[in-house]
């Protein structure tokens, strides 16, 4: 029973709070000890900044955890609870959402035509023409909170699938995970070229930096994955994922490459390219169609991951677009 999670590669320093809620949460971790949640105001939380990151920080104690927490604190049942309020805010809040943009889809191969329709904010055509160096690095900077874990939180629906939807996933994941060879990992590459950027490549490093929709972006991420009856969300973000992402990675090498940014950094963007052209298949066709036939009643479920997905990158670029032509 370590703390910290010792063994288990880099852990991280609890991030500075952005409320009461968060600040006792962080208090709680901190001191191995519930105690601090005993008043706590009630979990549901008018201040969007203090509950994401109180959520973001009780799922991050199932993927790695912080220096000197004990690892103990990821099962206990005062955090459990308190997880399951923040939980349903956030999908309520989510589905909500979902259902006010009337998406919907009769077979999983509308997810397509979902992600072709969508309309909203994009970051890629901006970041492909305009973006200026200190633009492209405060965002892999925001970027890192996931890109630092790449495809960990879709890892946890893989013991919850069927046969075929099972190893279809997992042939994903291979390559996500570098098809066996450490140095080709998704994550340690965007980790070298934050490192050739001149950035902290350390995991959790820019955590206190990260604006709200960045935090509420991998929770969502981690409540899909973490929640077995969510599996059909979870696949169905990764599908959307998939299919949104070789297109706008093209244009951000091409965007990297303009502003002269590191080989390494372009060198992850340009795997993207190649790899999600073909991964949109297979997360579409193969992984959510077997899920679905075997499931028909978790198509709704796909659907709301895969306009999750768009709706959560739609916030992280109206952000970034809102706040640098306010900073012109």
């Amino acid at each position: 029973m370590g703390a910290g999670g010792a063994g288990y590669g880099a852990t991280m320093q609890l991030p500075p709070p952005r409320g009461t809620l968060s600040h006792r949460v962080r208090d709680a971790l901190a001191g191995s000890s519930t105690r601090p949640l005993a008043s706590r105001p009630s979990p549901v939380a008018d201040d969007h900044h203090d509950a994401a990151l109180a959520l973001w920080m009780l799922y991050e104690l199932h993927y790695r955890g912080f220096d000197g927490v004990d690892d103990r604190m990821e099962w206990d049942a005062t955090l459990l609870g308190l997880r399951r309020h923040l939980e349903d805010d956030l999908e309520q809040d989510l589905r909500t959402r979902f259902a006010k943009s009337g998406t919907s889809a009769e077979s999983v191969e509308e997810i397509f035509r979902i992600c072709d329709e969508h309309e909203g904010a994009a970051l890629s055509p901006y970041l492909h023409r305009h973006a200026t160096r200190e633009q492209f690095l405060e965002l892999l900077r925001a970027r890192s909170v996931y890109h630092l874990k790449e495809s960990d939180p879709v890892s946890w629906a893989i013991p919850r699938l069927g046969t075929a939807a099972k190893a279809a996933l997992v042939e994903l994941q291979y390559d996500e995970y570098g098809g066996g060879d450490p140095n080709r990992l998704h994550a340690h590459l965007f980790a070298r070229g934050m490192a050739a950027c001149g950035l902290d490549p350390t995991y959790g490093a820019y955590v206190a930096q990260a604006p709200t929709e960045v935090l509420e972006q991998n929770n969502v991420m981690s409540l899909f994955g973490l929640h077995r009856r969510l599996r059909g969300a979870a696949l169905g973000h990764l599908a959307a994922f998939e299919v949104t992402s070789s297109l706008p990675s093209r244009r951000i090498a091409q965007g990297l490459d303009r502003l002269d940014l590191a080989d390494a950094m372009q060198h992850y963007y340009r795997e993207h390219v190649e790899a999600d052209a073909v991964h949109e298949q297979l997360a579409v066709r193969t992984i959510c169609g077997a899920l679905v036939a075997e499931s028909p009643e978790l198509l709704d479920d796909v659907v709301l991951g895969a306009f999750a997905c768009l709706d959560q990158e739609e916030r992280i670029a109206r952000h970034f677009l809102d706040r640098w032509e306010a900073a012109a």
